[in-house]
């Protein structure tokens, strides 16, 4: 196996990658189902070819450290064939919320479940006889600590025990591997306790309890395991030792004693490592990030009380923008109510435009009888000269006479 190859195992999540490859693998996963799980007798037959991997329906609802969640789908031989859906949740420290976790899980896989029966027959999940799929939650727990979170739900709810009743009743399933010793998963004789084992590695003392292991039981449990087990295994023994600083090339000579199944040699040409210190010298590591990252959030809180000091001034310039329109709206008005009394008088101009062009009218009318008058007079001012011209006339004559 190539370093680049043996890079690509790691990951921020080594153990949560770990048991990825344990349950994503079907022979494993039906050897941990048969030998782990023992209050469920039906899982006792499970084989590889009746679990099927439905991880993808249910995992994307959450973020995105849950992407080494499995969920499966296990068909069970019996008389009356049913599914039961296996949740397994992977857990290298003590996690309070985990109960919250499946809870969400369980009703993601029972609503999803109604929805196909739905489609397969309209109806079906209001009938008295429809029923939903049990799930059997599992905890597979990889810590030194101890497992001190309840197993029951109605724990995490205040008054629980009042409330009982009315709280979704239901415990997960816990398999804590420090419960168990490198004797009892060797005498079980198969690959998932092969690969328990190697999980249990955190210190020398570790690996020298792997070391006083029966060097026959060990490789008889890989003698006839299929080659992609084989890889598996390797696999998760190369992320713990480059997780533990040992040199790719010291790393790679270990994991090919796994290649070449002779897991009785495993750690016979090691040269010895302090795990412990490098463990130490890892967390003096984190340690100084952890002080980088308290400066860069330092930075951040400090670029925040400039952004909240910039965003008053916004809200500050907001407040005279909104006062100025405000005011421009104010004479906003006081235009329209001028333009109003301007509208207003426009329409009294108008009116008396009017008026003024019907006096006008009257007073030409007025104007044209005047002066048809005038002409009348001048008439009668004639016609009198003429009466008197004769009167005159009239008058000589008589004086004639």
């Amino acid at each position: 196996m190539s370093t680049n190859e043996s890079k690509g195992i790691l990951n921020s999540r080594l153990h949560d990658s770990s048991s990825k490859l344990i349950f994503d693998e079907p022979i494993l996963c039906a050897q941990f189902l048969r030998d782990y799980i023992e209050d469920i007798p039906c899982l006792r037959d499970v084989q590889p070819e009746d679990i099927e991997d439905v991880s993808e329906q249910y995992v994307h609802f959450f973020a995105e450290e849950r992407n080494s969640d499995r969920v499966k789908k296990i068909n069970i031989k019996n008389d009356t064939p049913f599914f039961l859906i296996s949740l397994i949740e992977h857990k290298t420290k003590v996690e309070y919320n985990v109960t919250m976790q499946i809870f969400r899980y369980m009703v993601y896989i029972w609503e999803s479940y109604e929805r196909e029966e739905e489609k397969r027959k309209k109806g079906i999940s209001r009938q008295k006889g429809f029923q939903y799929p049990p799930v059997l939650p599992v905890v597979y727990y990889e810590g030194r600590k101890e497992w001190t979170v309840p197993l029951d739900f109605k724990s995490r709810i205040v008054k629980g025990d009042i409330f009982a009743r009315y709280i979704p009743d239901f415990c997960y399933y816990l398999v804590p591997l420090r419960k168990y010793s490198d004797r009892e998963l060797l005498d079980r004789k198969d690959e998932i306790s092969l690969v328990m084992l190697i999980n249990k590695l955190q210190d020398m003392n570790d690996i020298s309890s792997f070391r006083a292991l029966p060097k026959e039981q060990l490789e008889e449990i890989l003698h006839d395991a299929p080659d992609h087990i084989v890889d598996i295994i390797a696999n998760m023994l190369l992320a713990f030792l480059l997780k533990s600083n040992v040199s790719a090339n010291e790393a790679e000579k270990v994991v090919g004693k796994v290649k070449e199944k002779k897991m009785g040699e495993l750690f016979a040409d090691m040269e010895p490592i302090d795990i412990q210190a490098e463990q130490a010298k890892i967390r003096a590591q984190r340690q100084e990030l952890e002080g980088e990252r308290q400066e860069l959030e330092g930075e951040r809180q400090e670029l925040e009380g400039e952004r909240q000091e910039l965003e008053g001034e916004r809200q500050e310039l907001e407040g005279e923008r909104q006062e100025l329109e405000g005011e421009r709206q104010e004479l906003e008005g006081e235009r329209q109510e001028l333009e109003g009394e301007r509208q207003e008088l426009e329409g009294e101009r108008q009116e008396l435009e009017g008026e003024r062009q019907e006096l006008e009218g009257e007073r030409r009318k007025i104007e044209n009888d005047r002066q048809k008058i005038m002409v009348q007079r001048r008439e009668l001012e004639i016609m009198k000269q003429e009466i008197e011209a004769k009167l005159e006339k009239l008058s000589g004559f008589m004086h004639e006479y």
